[in-house]
């Protein structure tokens, strides 16, 4: 592979005018897809095989026409103290905003009038209207959203307060300025790497346009496979964060042959064969993290895994084409100023190289202090709880949050998540299920059944007693499910929470053997050992479990809460486990992959062990920081977000990544093969026989060109491995 990459390298940097083309040509091509596509209509969400499914689609069958997956909107009204909704001017005011709903879009299924649908509190202070769309929240016209957020103005005048729940209000997440900010900090951090600004532009420059394309491309085809915002918001995130980081490695190798006396298009071919081969099993291993969540069977979440696997992709492709093409032309100004004039010595050991012989000076003490420090940020992980987020979790200042609050205060918690229960029968089955739950603990109320027009499906609705997210709630659920037959199916916001919360924690641990595994596998090819990956592997799991012990202790317990703009505490989204385990495993595998490898190359080339550590520190630990850092930094960007999931993600990958860079990596890593020394690269005979030899650390490649001291390409056809 070695060699391959090689010649890759060398032919981008000779045709360079002819690849830079190409990708300024695909960028142009994909934001004319972007610009022509039709606007993404749709973003439904589905989890096949599950009960609340199955009652979903049962119900588009037999009740055509109801929407049973459509938007809904709740417009809570509440009288000032002393008053009462039934009032004649209160009355009068509520059903004018009933008539205006009606009229207010022709996307509006139903709208339930509060006063003949006994929504109005014991006390009578407190009234809803609910409304519901023929279409999902995120089909819903600007025209639609305006109208419902009209409603209730002329209320307000009269003294009544007026807020609104639901989904019908949700809306693409913001994310502010903090893309920018990150961005700009990255920035930052390759400038003082590298000490020259066109070095510094490079990741960036080349990360923008993979972004570009990959971002153009989502935008194009998300109307055809039914992408949400979220996907290339995900997509961003990670095309962003692993493109400046790809290549800035090959940039940073490209600078060190050129210190080695290299011609440049010897030293461009030498930097992709072998920084660039680590860059190849790096971003495979971030691609079969995120494909592989196709395992849990959640549309949503494979065709997010699949969107951000595609812009990983289009970043190593970057970096092993258009990366050396732009070095072509650079020209020197690639290298820093002090070594353009012959001013900068390499004498003195850097940090990296500083830092290394402390920790093989003290393996252990080091190995106990990283496992103790991340074990004891791991602690708040026993407190987890998982759930979904609904208006309760939604900041105090806003209207959905105040919604919800009105209805509890004035009807009971349970009110905010009704259970939808689908009976497929007649009415005596119907009957027969409204009279068992009743019967249930937990139960507030339940309404008559509503039947079909051909009289065999019939739907209920029940009101729990306590909050949608409650364990209390999710033991209703169980129970109804147990004590009835399997013609009775429980569906509804609520039960969809519940049932993707338990797919998540079904598919956890199979994803996990599947991920690790796969890696664990492509690791020890690279690695030609059996206990490197294994500790790659061990590593990884410590600094996840600290990163989601941060998670549950910022976003749950509150801690440093204000700081980060968490607003309402609340369980943790059931997806962030696996997806933190899918995203994080990708990039650690990064750091592992571009450390290492160095430390075996070097280990290969006749160094003892711990010279070895030494000299893939002296390398790598640079670079390895600065990359660590901007990751942190673009991660970081994204906890300015509006919406909780992206916030919550953005704060999980960062400390996620700062934890396994920083402690594991730095740390915990070398102090483990300082410790084994000659038997971290322990491989069996005949396992050394089975697995084929890619070459990443390019010895094939060192021993083919030491035998044609001309252009390989010119004087003999070089060997592919």
């Amino acid at each position: 592979m070695a060699t391959f990459l090689y010649k890759l390298g060398r032919s981008a940097f000779r045709r360079r005018r002819l690849v830079a083309l190409l990708w300024v040509a695909l960028l142009v091509l994909a934001g004319v897809g972007a610009a022509s596509a039709s606007t993404a209509s749709s973003s439904s969400f589905s989890m096949p095989g599950t009960e609340a499914q199955k009652a979903f689609d049962l119900l588009e069958e037999r009740f055509p026409g109801a929407s049973p997956d459509g938007a809904t909107a709740r417009v809570v009204f509440k009288a000032p103290d002393g008053r009462k909704m039934t009032e004649p001017a209160n009355k009068a005011v509520v059903n004018k905003a009933v008539s205006e709903l009606k009229d207010g879009s022709g996307q509006v299924a139903s709208v339930t009038d509060p006063f003949a649908a006994k929504a109005v509190s014991k006390d009578g202070g407190t009234a809803y209207i609910s409304v519901t769309y023929k279409v999902s929240g995120m089909e819903l016209t600007d025209k639609t959203r305006e109208a419902l957020k009209e409603t209730g103005t002329e209320a307000r005048e009269s003294g009544l307060t007026v807020e609104i729940g639901g989904d019908a209000l949700q809306a693409a997440p913001e994310t502010g300025s903090g893309e920018i900010i990150g961005v700009s900090i990255a920035a930052v951090v390759l400038v003082i790497t590298f000490g020259s600004l066109v070095a510094a532009g490079l990741p960036l420059l080349t990360a923008i346009i993979g972004v570009g394309i990959g971002i153009s491309t989502i935008t194009a085809l998300a109307n055809v496979l039914d992408l949400g915002s979220t996907t290339s918001t995900l997509a961003t995130m990670i095309g962003l964060a692993v493109g400046i980081d790809y290549a800035l490695f090959i940039v940073s190798r490209y600078r060190a042959e050129l210190a080695e006396g290299r011609e440049r298009e010897d030293a461009a071919g030498r930097a992709v064969g072998t920084a660039g081969s680590a860059v190849v099993f790096a971003g495979l291993t971030v691609v079969i993290a995120l494909v592989g969540l196709a395992v849990v069977n959640i549309p949503m979440l494979t065709k997010m895994g699949f969107a951000a696997a595609g812009t990983v992709v289009i970043a190593v492709l970057i970096a092993l084409t258009l990366i050396p093409a732009l070095l072509g032309f650079a020209g020197k100004r690639v290298l820093g100023r002090k070594v353009r004039k012959g001013k900068e010595t390499s004498d003195k050991p850097n940090m990296g190289t500083r830092w290394s012989r402390f920790v093989l000076r003290r393996p252990v003490t080091v190995l106990l202090a990283g496992v103790v420090g991340l074990g004891a940020m791991a602690i708040p992980a026993s407190s987890l709880e998982l759930g979904l987020p609904d208006d309760g979790s939604q900041p105090v200042s806003t209207t959905q949050r105040k919604a919800y609050d009105l209805v509890s205060d004035g009807f009971g918690p349970g009110f905010n998540g009704p259970l939808l229960v689908v009976v497929d029968g007649d009415k005596a089955a119907a009957d027969r299920t409204v009279k068992d739950i009743k019967g249930l603990d937990g139960v507030v109320a339940v309404t008559p059944p509503t039947l079909n027009k051909s009289g065999d499906t019939a739907m209920i609705t029940v009101i729990p007693k306590d909050r949608p997210s409650s364990a209390e709630t999710e033991d209703l659920v169980h129970s109804i499910r147990a004590e009835s037959g399997d013609e009775v199916l429980v569906t509804g916001a609520t039960a969809m929470n519940i049932d993707f919360s338990q797919r998540m924690n079904d598919a956890l641990l199979p994803y996990l053997a599947l991920v690790v595994g796969l890696a664990f596998l492509l690791l020890m090819v690279v690695f030609r050992s059996v206990l490197v990956p294994l500790k790659a592997a061990l590593g990884f799991l410590l600094s996840v479990v600290a990163a989601l012990g941060a998670v549950v202790a910022v976003f749950q317990w509150g801690w440093l809460g204000s700081l980060f703009g968490v607003e309402q505490t609340g369980p943790i989204m059931s997806m962030m486990p696996i997806f933190m385990v899918g995203v994080v495993f990708g990039l650690a595998m990064d750091y592992e992959v571009f450390l290492v490898t160095r430390m075996r190359e070097a280990y290969v080339h006749g160094q003892r062990p711990g010279e070895a550590i030494v000299t893939g520190f002296n390398h790598g630990a640079r670079v390895v920081t600065a990359a660590a850092v901007i990751m942190i930094a673009v991660f970081s960007g994204f906890i300015g977000s509006s919406d909780q999931m992206i916030k919550m993600i953005g704060f999980g990958l960062a400390i996620a990544v700062f934890f396994d860079a920083f402690v594991v990596r730095m740390a915990i890593v070398p102090a483990v093969l300082a410790l084994l020394g000659r038997k971290a690269w322990w491989l069996p005979r005949w396992l050394d026989r089975a697995l084929p030899n890619v070459d990443v650390e390019g010895e094939k490649l060192h021993k083919e060109l030491a035998a044609s001291p001309g252009d390989p390409d010119e004087e003999r056809e070089l060997v592919r491995v």
